[in-house]
């Protein structure tokens, strides 16, 4: 049995058969669907697993209650790696009650043909207490954060917030990583689009004496939770985390590739504390939109392509837009054999994106990388220094 506190129980299962995580995220150390029982006068379970444990988690159940059984299954997110064994609870231990609000209530019957809960439906609204005996349960509702029908958990008695997918991160529990770092990339891959959202629950956290954090995946956050809570808001607000500057680029016959490194490597004899660079047909698109939201200053280096601009480039300024990317600096350096135009696409693709601050000092390269070109690139490297 794995503690949480005297009464918490952990009973969430990892996950190393999964390559991409909701299809598109690769994750090599897996992934962890938790889950947890609350063993009071009354038991509570917290949210179920993916489909392909069932056996595991109800075992898992099993060996944490005894003889017992279940008083309620609350369902905090109904994302099928969270949801998908609702109906194999219920048919372990019919007499439970199911307890989720009315958009949880609703996204449940699109996932599950023929349910009827019938008496065994608890439905809550915001602001709501559940009594198990000696602990209170409150529930905080996240809409958005990321799926409308989302809500937390607070336990006043051991202070816990039960966060749903919030505070998670990448990673199977059996594996030692850095938080920040898959915990970063998980939350701008899959809620940074939600900032505003966020921003209103963390106000609702705040209000709360919380000691323990237990997303439903990653690990159990207990000590120093205001550092957790410090990257979430600086996250969620679309602040920068650290002073320096990301340099994403695309290249064809290595012309940009020289521009982008050259530019690297003038940044780093300038001081600038931070220099990261990645080429996006290469390297991981999400580790890349997590730097680019990281730092406070990007660079975006391109072939002019079919009259528009170079496709992996173009993928990874569509998922920067998508998920409200704001407050940032953004210099351009742009290729162009006969009719150089990757700057203009580009800029224009940030037309709707907030407070964006573009360099003056931009480089266009026309074919092969020149002398001219160095002049322009030292020109930029002193502006972003400023």
């Amino acid at each position: 049995m794995n503690n949480v506190t005297n009464d918490i129980f952990y009973i969430g299962v990892n996950d190393h058969q999964i390559d991409l995580f909701e299809g598109q995220y690769d994750v090599p150390n897996g992934m962890a669907y938790n889950s947890y029982i609350i063993m009071d006068e009354k038991i509570a379970v917290f949210d179920t697993v993916d489909g392909n444990f069932t056996e595991q988690w109800l075992k898992n159940i099993a060996e944490v209650i005894g003889g017992k059984k279940p008083d309620f299954l609350i369902v905090q997110h109904m994302e099928p790696d969270h949801s998908a064994n609702i109906m194999n609870f219920i048919k372990a231990y019919p007499e439970a009650k199911i307890v989720g609000n009315a958009k949880t209530f609703a996204m449940m019957a699109s996932y599950f043909e023929d349910l009827d809960l019938g008496d065994k439906k608890y439905e809550v609204k915001e602001g709501d207490q559940l009594s198990l005996g000696k602990h209170e349960l409150n529930f905080v509702f996240a809409p958005m954060v990321h799926w409308p029908e989302v809500m937390f958990t607070y336990d006043s008695t051991d202070k816990v917030l039960f966060s749903a997918d919030a505070f998670g991160k990448f990673g199977a529990l059996d594996v030692d990583e850095d938080w920040a770092c898959e915990a970063r990339r998980y939350y701008f891959g899959i809620v940074g689009k939600y900032g505003v959202q966020v921003q209103a629950v963390l106000k609702k956290a705040g209000a709360l004496d919380i000691q323990t954090i237990c997303p439903l995946h990653g690990p159990i956050l207990k000590e120093d939770l205001g550092y957790y809570l410090g990257l979430y808001n600086t996250w969620s607000s679309y602040g920068v985390e650290s002073e320096g500057v990301f340099i994403a680029y695309t290249s064809v016959y290595g012309n940009t590739k020289k521009a982008a490194e050259l530019l690297a490597e003038k940044l780093t004899a300038k001081g600038c504390p931070k220099v990261a660079i990645a080429d996006l047909a290469r390297e991981d698109m999400a580790e890349s939109v997590e730097d680019a939201f990281r730092y406070g200053k990007i660079v975006l280096a391109t072939t002019t392509y079919n009259a528009d601009i170079f496709p992996f480039m173009k993928h990874f300024i569509l998922d920067l837009t998508e998920r409200n990317y704001q407050n940032r600096t953004i210099g351009l350096i742009e290729n162009g054999s006969w009719a150089p135009m990757a700057a203009k696409v580009m800029k224009g693709m940030f037309e709707k994106s907030k407070n964006i601050t573009w360099l003056e000092n931009n480089v266009t390269i026309k074919a092969g990388f020149k002398s001219e070109n160095i002049a322009q690139i030292e020109a930029m490297a002193d502006e972003l220094m400023k």
